[in-house]
């Protein structure tokens, strides 16, 4: 009767220690759930809060309101940290980083006076970095899916429209779909140096697949 009792006494303790795992293990979950997106969104710097709104609309004013808010963020983010007063070591300027010839040329082309062609300006950035990358997603056709495309932008933004189309038509001589640019157009260089092809390819990279995730409540993601 002992024994009986011994090894019932044994079963109630093991279920007690299985229903305090499962019930830490509830919790644990509860809590990452919790917890994951306040964890995300720590990872955006603070100065960028303040242009969340500007950026949204001046996104959708180019872009229509399926906008993709978040690679444009994810953009900013990588090119400037959100500083109005980033320059590079190339002379890049400003929360977009236009070179001083770009700037020019985006002012000529929609009629902005060189008083008006400010690229320190956040609201100029962003309306400017939003709009290159409406002009260079138009020049970017007939590719895979709107990820690929917006990959091609972005690459474009980085390194110039021509070395894409470059890189396109490489791809394209070797039998490979050039409507692609993961894992197809990005394996191919035209040209460029070694530093160059690795920055330009992993600009896209990280803009799309690690910084845009960070910001997917600010709006949609080309790549979602």
């Amino acid at each position: 009767m002992a024994d009986v009792e011994r090894r019932a006494d044994r079963q109630l303790r093991l279920i007690g220690v299985l229903f305090a795992v499962d019930l830490v293990l509830l919790v644990v979950v509860f809590l990452a759930a919790m917890f994951w997106p306040t964890a995300a969104a720590a990872q955006i710097p603070r100065e960028a809060l303040q242009y969340r709104a500007d950026l949204t609309r001046q996104a959708r004013l180019a872009w229509g309101l399926n906008a993709p808010v978040a690679d444009f963020a994810a953009q900013i983010h990588q090119e400037s940290h959100w500083r109005p007063d980033a320059v590079s070591r190339a002379g890049a300027v400003g929360m977009a980083q236009f070179m001083p010839a770009t700037a020019a040329w985006w002012c000529s082309l929609h009629g902005l006076s060189r008083e008006a062609c400010t690229p320190h300006n956040p609201t100029w950035a962003l309306r400017a970095l939003v709009g290159y990358d409406r002009w260079l997603w138009d020049r970017v056709r007939d590719t895979a899916g709107d990820c690929d495309r917006m990959a091609m932008t972005l690459s474009a933004y980085n390194g110039g429209l021509g070395w894409v189309q470059r890189d396109r038509a490489l791809a394209s001589s070797k039998g490979l779909d050039a409507g692609r640019y993961w894992g197809t157009v990005e394996t191919v260089n035209a040209g460029r140096a070694a530093w160059a092809i690795h920055e330009n390819r992993d600009y896209p990279r990280r803009i799309l697949r690690v910084l845009a995730p960070r910001y997917a409540a600010w709006g949609p993601s080309a790549c979602s």
